[in-house]
């Protein structure tokens, strides 16, 4: 859902606008955010989150590399109806992952535009880093284990614990990454093969590795019960240039999707995540 765009939004109307939604000073914040939904420029609503956030406080964006893992929907898609040769041509000049350098398409041009700000840090995971600017940035990203997506040992085990929110501007439910720690919660979670291209010693070679199946084809579902129960108290709605946006608790959306999971997930639906 959107709200019809009038004129481009300015810096200050968005930082207004997300003070008035919740966005705290010294926050940490995780944001998804579709900027054709906000109506407004990468760089505008940057300054925005940050002027809301305060010298003190820290944004947290997903960077995540599907496109130099073969064991992803993306590689799939992209090989789909070639040749076994036009296969293994792909897969030749696929780019190992470099935090410094490798580009994340697949989650829009605001976290590109934080990935590549002055004083962004990423984290070292070679499918699903995230980006982060501010106070806490190094802590967020530090620690990254490179077998570990998005359970405890990433970013989103940080973010918990520093009861950070979670910002959907203009996005939904379906987008949101703090899901996928509760798939880590659940007991005996089901787990899949994953391989990507990384930097070895030469100039690029192949790494395979086993995590958590993640597979967020019904965050949507999810997010609307979570929605629901949270009664209008825990979830704040509202405005944000033209876009409808959602601010929440990281802890309650982590908590509520681990027992979620556990009722409505009885057998592994495959995995549909990013990697």
């Amino acid at each position: 859902m959107s709200i019809p765009p009038s004129t481009r939004p300015s810096t200050r109307r968005i930082t207004a606008q997300l003070s008035a939604l919740g966005v705290e000073d010294g926050g940490v914040l995780l944001v998804h955010a579709s900027l054709r939904a906000v109506g407004g420029r990468a760089l505008s609503v940057l300054r925005a989150l940050r002027g809301a956030l305060g010298p003190d406080g820290t944004l947290v964006v997903p960077a995540f590399t599907p496109e130099n893992s073969d064991t992803s929907p993306q590689y799939r898609e992209r090989i789909r109806g070639l040749d076994a040769e036009a296969r293994r041509a792909v897969r030749a000049v696929m780019p190992p992952y470099d935090p410094a350098t490798s580009a994340a398409p697949s989650v829009g041009r605001l976290a590109e535009t934080v990935r590549l700000a002055p004083g962004a840090r990423r984290s070292a995971h070679p499918q699903t880093s995230f980006a982060a600017l501010g106070r806490e940035a190094g802590k967020v990203v530090a620690h990254h284990r490179p077998d570990c997506h998005l359970g405890e040992h990433s970013p989103l085990g940080y973010l918990y614990d520093a009861k950070a929110r979670v910002l959907l501007l203009g996005t939904g439910f379906d987008t949101c990454s703090a899901f996928h720690l509760g798939e880590y919660r659940v007991p005996d979670p089901p787990r899949r093969r994953y391989r990507c291209v990384v930097a070895g010693d030469g100039p690029r070679r192949w790494w395979e590795y086993e995590d958590v199946a993640l597979d967020d084809s019904d965050f949507a579902a999810l997010g609307a019960d979570f929605e629901r129960a949270a009664g209008g108290g825990a979830v704040r709605t509202g405005p944000v240039g033209s876009a409808y946006a959602r601010l929440f608790p990281f802890t309650d959306a982590v908590d509520f999707a681990t027992r979620w999971l556990r009722v409505h997930r009885r057998m592994p639906s495959g995995a549909a995540g990013p990697s």
